[in-house]
């Protein structure tokens, strides 16, 4: 086999859970093929002036082989990715490691592959989501009431959010980063390995360890691509995106933590929910999570218990 030279593209900092679960993809890959192949990432599309969701666009063209997305993306075409944008659906998150390694993943990999042109090698872990703002502490959905909050490109979410009073604005996360030291968001959503990587902490004084959402990455190639390698190219990336899935989730467990003691307390306060207060935003957003339900395959509920 002469020497393959594959392009991976994020839209993340290197630090980033993500970039260094891509690397690591690198790293099995080379392990296996030698100089047979070669990996090249481009960290983040959006140092070159590219929207996050440009990625998948760019696998499909073959401009890349590679990216990591986060699953609202592919929501439209695949509706079970519906259940990680609903509210406080997951509690562990060994239970979504378990499910997206297994019988979900598999599931989402098989409507992946009949509904678009990608190939889905991994279902990553993109972090239980949290709140923060510039404005005041949030520990109650009344303090949720007017906030412009920026949000993924995802009506679900915003059904959710604005069930708490929040008013969403969907935009991608290079327009959110451009405007965040401004004045049209007053708050956000994210895991605080974005909020800390994306320099959100140094805006938002206020973060809420709210655990709203647990949100998933798509980690996909181009399915004709793929097909078209050699069987040994195609075993080694099965392989390799198996190790480097699992590689993140290590990480991810252990990615709050770490970002938590970089914070600065005279810079950040960190809002921790009494379970009170965590049981009134579970109440506030169960009519959402009723109308959806009968949408869902209840399985995809049992899975992620």
């Amino acid at each position: 086999m002469d020497t393959i030279t594959l392009r991976f593209g994020g839209y993340q900092e290197p630090a980033s859970i993500h970039n260094q679960s891509a690397t690591y993809f690198g790293e099995r890959l080379r392990a296996r093929l030698g100089d047979k192949v070669r990996l090249d990432l481009i960290g983040s599309v959006l140092k070159l002036g590219r929207n996050s969701g440009d990625l998948p666009i760019m696998v499909e063209s073959g401009e890349l082989d590679f990216c990591y997305m986060a699953t609202v993306r592919f929501t439209r075409l695949v509706p079970d990715l519906k259940i990680f944008e609903l509210p406080f659906v997951v509690a562990r998150r060994e239970a979504a490691h378990a499910a997206m390694r297994g019988a979900l993943g598999d599931r989402v990999a098989h409507q992946i592959a009949q509904s678009t042109p990608f190939k889905l090698l991994g279902l990553w872990d993109n972090g239980f989501r949290y709140f923060s703002n510039k404005l005041h502490p949030i520990r109650t959905p009344a303090d949720c009431k007017g906030l412009r909050i920026r949000i993924q490109m995802s009506e679900l979410i915003a059904e959710s959010l604005s069930a708490l009073g929040f008013e969403p604005i969907a935009v991608d996360i290079k327009e959110f980063v451009e405007h965040v030291g401004g004045d049209r968001f007053d708050a956000q959503e994210n895991p605080l390995t974005n909020i800390y990587n994306f320099g959100v902490h140094a805006h938002h004084r206020y973060i809420t360890l709210s655990g709203h959402i647990f949100g998933a990455a798509a980690f996909i190639c181009n399915r004709a691509r793929y097909e078209a390698w050699p069987a040994e190219l195609r075993t080694a990336v099965d392989e390799s995106a198996r190790e480097a899935t699992e590689h993140q989730y290590r990480l991810a467990a252990a990615e709050d933590d770490a970002v938590m003691a970089k914070l600065d307390p005279a810079q950040n306060e960190v809002v921790r929910l009494t379970p009170a207060e965590h049981a009134a935003f579970v109440a506030a957003v169960r009519p959402v999570v009723e109308r959806h339900r009968g949408s869902l395959d209840p399985k995809l509920f049992e899975w992620l218990r």
